[in-house]
């Protein structure tokens, strides 16, 4: 057993200065200890999958000056399956590392609750499955320095995430004293952001037209663009590729974790993450993440034609979903709503607001027949866009 100050004071000697995560009781002593460090990140994410893409969005930020900063993700082995997504498609499609802890429930030969009695057994086969290298979490203070160097020696040679899985009683236990969250933005309810609605009749705008726009709001040298799955990655790609763009291939749902990891990682950053309605829907729990630890740096922009379009257009239910409302009583700062271009201008334009805005925008179906995939790999993206924002 060692103390959670132990492993904690060694990480941060390495690098890591911040955390995301789903709290465990093998966790409780390790994350009180965090918690309470005010010169540690903390964010309590609302699932396993949005904790590791936010750390992927850390890990994006770490170029320049920034470059020796990492991040943990921290889970239940429950929770591993919130976080499979991620896992495959963004942190080891992008080569975005960063060191996982993974509590061992249901462990062969230790007692557990009836939950546990699969996830246990499997649990190291799905680390492996998802070649993920893993080993146990150090129980000796003399063995958390060396595994810290194998942890970080794979991700800083492969870009990926390293694995250290808790056994029951690891780490002696740490008093939370504290209470709340640090970095979390408080509101009364006759705070919320207003809901601006702005429509005008006739026909919706195309997703064209407000990824036009939106570039037009977008300076190259000083905004970051995050783009969500399907056709609006590969319609932005289309229109104007640009160096402080990065296009999402997988990992649905997760573009609005990895921004708000981006946005606070790097305040010197405007952050902008594009979203759809099908995505926005899927991870619904980040909006009260976002409007909890929304920076003013950080632009949340929805684009509902209320059709998942890249498989064949069928509907979503977002059509009976008032994301304005919902953003506003998150927590976010300005929530503005409506199906005329001019959202995203207002939205733009709005520069005194202090957390993260929200435009949710109504477009129309329809996408070129010859939209082009990206010719960039997201390895090379990734890197052309951490070289960009490293100047």
């Amino acid at each position: 057993m060692i103390e959670a100050a132990q492993f904690v004071e060694a990480a941060r000697e390495r690098g890591f200065d911040w955390y995301a995560g789903v709290p465990c009781s093998y966790l409780t002593p390790f994350i009180n200890y965090v918690l309470q460090d005010e010169s540690l990140n903390y964010v309590s994410a609302a699932n396993e999958g949005d904790a590791v893409a936010l750390i992927a969005g850390v890990a994006l930020g770490a170029s320049g000056a920034f470059k020796k900063r990492r991040g943990v993700s921290m889970m239940q082995n429950s929770g591993l399956g919130n976080a499979v997504s991620p896992l495959t498609s963004l942190t080891w499609t992008f080569r975005l590392p960063q060191l996982l802890i993974v509590t061992w429930r249901g462990q062969p030969g230790v007692a557990d609750e009836p939950q546990h009695a699969l996830m246990g057994p499997v649990t190291p086969a799905m680390l492996d499955t998802m070649e993920i290298p893993w080993e146990l979490f150090p129980t000796e203070a003399d063995a958390i320095g060396p595994a810290l160097d194998r942890a970080t020696a794979h991700m800083d040679s492969t870009g990926r995430p390293y694995a250290l899985v808790m056994q029951k009683g690891s780490v002696a236990p740490f008093k939370l004293t504290k209470k709340g969250l640090s970095g979390v933005r408080r509101r009364a309810l006759n705070e919320r952001a207003e809901v601006r609605t702005q429509f005008e009749s006739g026909e919706l705008s195309s997703r064209h037209d407000a990824l036009e726009r939106v570039i037009a709001h977008t300076p190259k040298d000083s905004t970051v663009v995050l783009a969500s799955t399907g056709f609006c990655g590969r319609e932005l790609y289309a229109i104007d590729d640009r160096e402080n763009q990065l296009y999402l291939v997988g990992s649905m749902g997760c573009v609005t974790p990895m921004a708000l990891g981006l946005a606070l990682s790097r305040p010197d950053l405007n952050v902008i993450a594009l979203d759809g309605d099908g995505a926005a829907l899927m991870r619904m729990g980040v909006f009260a993440t976002l409007g909890a630890y929304g920076p003013s740096n950080l632009t949340h922009v929805l684009l509902d034609n209320g059709a998942h379009e890249s498989t064949g257009g069928q509907a979503t239910v977002s059509q009976g979903v008032e994301f304005a409302r919902i953003a506003s009583a998150c927590g976010y700062a300005l929530a503005l709503d409506g199906d005329d271009l001019s959202v995203i201008d207002q939205l733009f334009e709005a520069n005194d607001i202090d957390g993260v805005r929200f435009a949710r925008l109504s477009i129309s179906i329809g996408t070129p027949g010859d939209l082009p995939r990206p010719s960039i790999t997201p390895e090379d993206v990734r890197a052309r866009l951490q070289k960009h924002i490293g100047r």
